[in-house]
C-alpha cells in the first residue's frame, strides 16, 4: 500500500485525485502502477486501477492476470471494478472505502456479484486513514 500511496501523490501536481495502484504478480514482484490521470490525459477511463491494469498486461503479454493482487488507495469504483473482473485478478486490496462510488462493498459489491463468472478476493482498510488522509488532504487544498 505504501507503493500505491506514493503513486498516487504522483497525480497532484496535474490536478488530478490522488489514487494511485500496484500490480503485483503472483509472487509479490511489482508488475506495474499507475494513478489518476483523468485531467493530464483528458480521459474519463484513466483511473489508477485501470492504467495499472493495462500496463501489467502490456508487461505479460496477456490481458489475464491470474494470480496478481491490485493494491489501491480508494476502493474501486463500477468501472474500476468490472476491469479488475474482465482481468481476472486474484486479489484486490484496497485502504479508504468510497461510500458514495465504491463497488468493492461499500456502496456496490460488484467484485463479489455471484452471477459473474470470477470473483476476486477483497481485502479493505488497508492504511484506510492514511489513504483517507491523502485524499481529504488534496480536497480541501482545492
Amino acid at each position: 500500500m505504501r507503493l500505491a500511496l506514493r503513486e498516487a501523490a504522483r497525480a497532484v501536481p496535474a490536478g488530478d485525485v490522488p489514487v494511485g495502484a500496484v500490480v503485483l504478480g503472483p509472487d509479490g514482484e511489482l508488475l506495474a502502477a499507475g494513478h489518476n490521470e483523468r485531467e493530464a490525459a483528458g480521459d474519463p477511463t484513466a483511473h489508477a486501477e485501470v492504467l495499472a491494469l493495462r500496463r501489467a498486461a502490456a508487461r505479460l503479454g496477456e490481458w489475464r492476470l491470474p494470480g496478481c493482487t491490485l493494491v489501491v488507495t480508494l476502493e474501486p469504483c463500477v468501472m474500476c471494478a468490472g476491469a479488475l473482473v474482465q482481468a481476472r485478478v486474484a486479489r484486490v486490496v484496497y485502504g479508504a472505502a468510497d461510500e458514495k462510488a465504491g463497488a468493492a462493498g461499500s456502496l456496490w459489491d460488484l467484485v463479489r456479484d455471484r452471477r459473474l463468472n470470477h470473483r476476486p478476493e477483497v481485502v479493505r482498510g488497508v492504511l484506510a486513514e492514511e489513504c483517507a488522509r491523502q485524499l481529504t488532504d488534496f480536497f480541501r487544498q482545492l
